[in-house]
């Protein structure tokens, strides 16, 4: 849990045309890195408040908590009792509850209250960045996610967990068999982890590689990924390299958790292929000529018809 005080607990990505390389804010237990400058210049335009670690009372306070966690977990396990351990889980339980919440007020306050005279206002228009996973904000795409400290609490909060549970089952508390409750505590972990890890990741344009042709991702519209059971995310920057990849059998099938496709309207919004609709153009140009987009909804595909002439397909026919 100390670790926590060095390590990052959660950041931000944004990715933009304009910014390729990709911005990221950071959130330290006493402080905010990353591209903080660079972020509260933008801000600025469309009448944020600029970012300060000074504002935040969080950061005086929350140092102190991860020591008081700390030292009550070492306190614990030299006591070795079991109503302390279940408190110990309660208050952690309450706490993580808590500070989602307020990283949420948090966001809501500095993405609703905007200054009316900034240089860009779009009505109606507010710039929270989500909780957790993706969300489109102008031409920027928002990624929110634990980074290493984050983690930490997580797996502490599953390991704690996992010894309540024992206890519960030793001291007669629940009446389940030993191998049902091993088997249903790591059912639980496997869902909760799978849940978190199988959304799709920001493909980096002049970063990423592609993974079946190796030539860097240069154009966001055709981009696409594949990400396995196991959370390994392949990246790929036309429709042609991820289908010869699915036909190279370097991964089963089976082990495919979703597929995703980068949305030709949105450029940073990745679609998952079974709400997908594709249009196949000879006038897309796409990176390794593939040129297939996918559309959200089939409403925009009908959209652009006029400029991009073509047919539509489905991802099934995209495999034979």
């Amino acid at each position: 849990m100390l670790a926590v005080l060095f390590t990052p607990i959660w950041r931000i990505d944004l990715d933009a045309p304009q910014y390729p390389e990709g911005l990221r804010l950071l959130i330290y237990a006493n402080k905010l890195a990353g591209n903080v400058d660079i972020i509260n210049g933008l801000n600025h335009y469309i009448g944020m408040k600029t970012l300060h670690s000074n504002d935040f009372a969080e950061f005086t306070v929350l140092p102190g908590i991860i020591v008081f966690f700390s030292v009550l977990f070492i306190l614990v396990a030299i006591l070795a009792k079991r109503k302390w351990m279940n408190i110990l889980f309660v208050f952690f339980v309450v706490f993580g509850v808590l500070a989602m919440v307020d990283f949420w007020r948090w966001e809501y306050d500095y993405g609703h209250n905007l200054n009316p005279a900034a240089a860009i206002v779009v009505p109606g228009m507010a710039y929270q960045p989500p909780l957790i996973g993706f969300k489109q904000l102008l031409n920027f795409g928002a990624y929110s996610m634990p980074d290493i400290g984050g983690w930490i609490f997580i797996a502490a909060g599953a390991i704690l967990l996992g010894c309540v549970i024992m206890e519960w089952r030793k001291s007669n508390q629940l009446n389940i068999p030993s191998n049902t409750m091993l088997l249903a505590l790591i059912g639980s972990l496997t869902v909760l982890l799978s849940a978190c890890n199988t959304a799709p990741q920001p493909i980096r344009i002049g970063q990423d590689n592609c993974e079946f042709c190796k030539m860097t991702i240069s154009d966001n519209r055709f981009g696409a990924e594949i990400i396995t059971a196991k959370s390994k995310v392949y990246k790929f920057d036309d429709e042609h390299c991820i289908v010869s990849f699915l036909q190279s059998q370097k991964i089963n099938k089976e082990q495919i958790a979703a597929v995703y496709f980068t949305d030709f309207n949105s450029p940073h919004e990745l679609i998952n292929v079974k709400d997908a609709h594709f249009l196949q153009s000879p006038s897309f140009k796409s990176p390794m000529n593939g040129n297939i987009a996918a559309f959200k909804d089939e409403e925009s595909l009908i959209k652009v018809l006029p400029q991009f002439k073509g047919n539509k397909i489905s991802w099934e026919d995209m495999q034979k």
